[in-house]
C-alpha cells in the first residue's frame, strides 16, 4: 500500500466538498476546522470573501466555561455560540462545510449545537 499522508487526504476531501459548497450573503458557509486540541467555526460569505461570524474554543468569551468540558461538549458549545452570534446578525440559513473531516464526533456535535442554537442547514 502506498504511503498516505492524512493531511493531504483531508485536503483532497475538502477540495471535493468545496467544488459543490459555496457561501452566499443570504446563505453563508459554516466552515469547520478541528485540530487535536481546539475546534474552530466560521460563517463565510464566499461572494465577497469575508468572515461574517466566528467562534472557537480559543475565544476568551467561551474559554472559562469550557475549561472542564470534554472536547465533544466544547464542540457543542462552540456550535451554540456561533448560532447565537449568527442569529444576532440576522443569519438563520447556512450551508455546512465539514472541511474534509468525517461527519462524526466533534464535527457532528458542532453541527447539532448550531442547529439547537437556531441555524438551519
Amino acid at each position: 500500500m502506498a504511503n498516505v499522508n492524512r493531511a493531504e487526504a483531508r485536503q483532497r476531501r475538502h477540495n471535493r466538498v468545496r467544488r459543490k459548497v459555496s457561501g452566499t450573503p443570504a446563505r453563508p458557509r459554516l466552515a469547520v476546522y478541528r485540530s487535536l486540541e481546539h475546534i474552530y467555526a466560521q460563517l463565510i460569505d464566499d461572494v465577497s470573501g469575508i468572515t461574517l461570524v466566528s467562534a472557537s474554543t480559543v475565544d476568551k468569551a467561551l474559554r472559562a466555561d469550557l475549561a472542564s468540558a470534554t472536547k465533544t461538549e466544547q464542540a457543542t458549545a462552540v456550535g451554540k455560540a456561533i448560532a447565537e452570534r449568527a442569529v444576532a446578525k440576522g443569519i438563520s440559513e447556512i450551508v455546512f462545510d465539514r472541511g474534509g473531516f468525517p461527519y462524526h464526533g466533534r464535527v457532528k456535535a458542532l453541527a447539532e449545537g448550531s442547529r439547537a442554537g437556531g441555524l438551519t442547514f
